[in-house]
């Protein structure tokens, strides 16, 4: 099975870089097979309609959109496809109907069946998107799994499960997980568009973020990009993961075996944050073993993207004292972890999230001014933009 995957990843990278210089991804979700309790609500997916809210980054012209079946054990069934400017970021189902465009596969057929373990394009289209826009794409399904669906766990923006082949939206049931959408491109209008691609766990996916306020950090970290001249034209694409691990265990595909599909293979990528771990460190029974673990994940992803040109920036570890992850040689292993990362001549910039959130009476533990639920683990959304404010905009010029 393991191959079998590995072999569908390689096809989609090969997928995903013909004619790469033409495009830059503005939006994208890490994928995985999606959990029991975060599969579509009833009335399902099968035979019925979705409509999923999404913010891109940078704006273009002319977009691509590209799905995924590739943890499912069935083939997907897609019936059609329609896309159009959200009249908010998620708050609600509304759209402007005037935008509305629909989307075509090969040979300008509406519907397409893609395989299990396979990605799939749909055709370019004409649509104009402004920086930070917010997207609805409506797709309609027709036969497949319920219960072997690939997706991304936590859209922390409401999406809309309406009955049957519609486009009526009124009694929809809200639910807050994107299916089937992997990558939004646009059409390079300049050769300084480019792209950050983040690899994360649940602080880059946004856990404790407002809800429908598109608040994580990789998102106030746009907002900084697109008003600072030198970096208007870069993209930040969120590849965070609740519960995901680096090394071994985790939710979802871990990073060692998701980096070449979720980093390498997006388009217009000219950087790489690296800011995964500390699940890999709160289930450690070596904190230090750990550490020197990730450390050498890491060198292995740095290579690999040096090799093809790629900046490489590493995330200090956050506190989590106070969290059920913590004793004393955890934090060992993430006090060594984030010596590394401050110091290490291998990779191209620190981004010290350690330093910007913890607390400043007990830097073993974040700032209480920054607690979600108190679980010590996990910022809110000030913490957030915290993280974005302490990044040095001057690494991506």
């Amino acid at each position: 099975m393991k191959r079998i995957i590995t072999l569908s990843l390689l096809l989609c990278m090969l997928c995903m870089n013909v004619n790469a210089q033409k495009w830059v991804t503005t939006w994208a979700s890490a994928q995985q097979l999606t959990e029991p309790h975060n599969l579509p609500p009833e009335p399902f997916l099968a035979g019925n309609s979705y409509r999923q809210i999404i913010q891109v980054s940078i704006g273009g012209e002319e977009v691509r959109l590209r799905l995924s079946n590739e943890f499912s054990d069935s083939p997907l069934e897609i019936k059609g496809i329609e896309m159009a400017y959200a009249l908010t970021p998620g708050a609600s189902y509304e759209i402007d109907e005037a935008s509305t465009v629909s989307l075509s596969f090969e040979g300008g057929s509406k519907s397409i069946v893609i395989p299990s373990g396979q990605c799939a394009y749909a055709q370019p289209v004409k649509f104009h998107l402004e920086p930070r826009q917010s997207v609805a794409i409506t797709i309609h399904y027709g036969e497949m799994s319920n219960k072997s669906v690939s997706g991304h766990p936590a859209s922390r923006t409401n999406c809309y499960l309406a009955a049957g082949n519609t486009t009526d939206f009124s009694n929809a049931v809200a639910t807050m997980h994107w299916y089937s959408i992997c990558n939004l491109d646009v059409k390079r209008q300049n050769k300084k568009q480019r792209a950050i691609a983040v690899l994360g766990n649940s602080l880059t996916d946004g856990r404790g973020c407002t809800t429908n306020g598109q608040l994580r950090w990789t998102d106030c970290l746009s907002r900084r990009l697109l008003i600072n001249e030198a970096t208007k034209d870069v993209a930040v694409l969120n590849f965070g993961l609740g519960g995901n691990c680096v090394l071994r265990g985790g939710l979802g595909p871990t990073g060692l075996n998701r980096f070449e599909r979720d980093c390498l293979g997006q388009e217009g990528v000219k950087y790489i944050i690296l800011a995964d771990g500390i699940n890999d460190m709160g289930g450690s029974w070596d904190g230090i073993k750990t550490a020197q673990g990730l450390i050498d994940a890491n060198k292995q992803f740095i290579e690999k993207a040096h090799a093809q040109g790629i900046k490489v920036f590493v995330a200090t570890m956050t506190p989590f004292k106070g969290n059920n992850y913590f004793n004393e040689q955890r934090e060992k292993g993430r006090q060594a972890y984030n010596e590394w990362v401050r110091t290490s001549a291998e990779h191209d910039g620190c981004i010290d999230f350690d330093r910007s959130v913890r607390d400043p009476k007990d830097p073993q533990q974040l700032n209480p001014i920054f607690l979600f639920e108190n679980d010590w683990l996990h910022p809110n959304a000030a913490g957030y933009q915290t993280m974005a404010d302490g990044i040095n905009l001057g690494l991506f010029k």
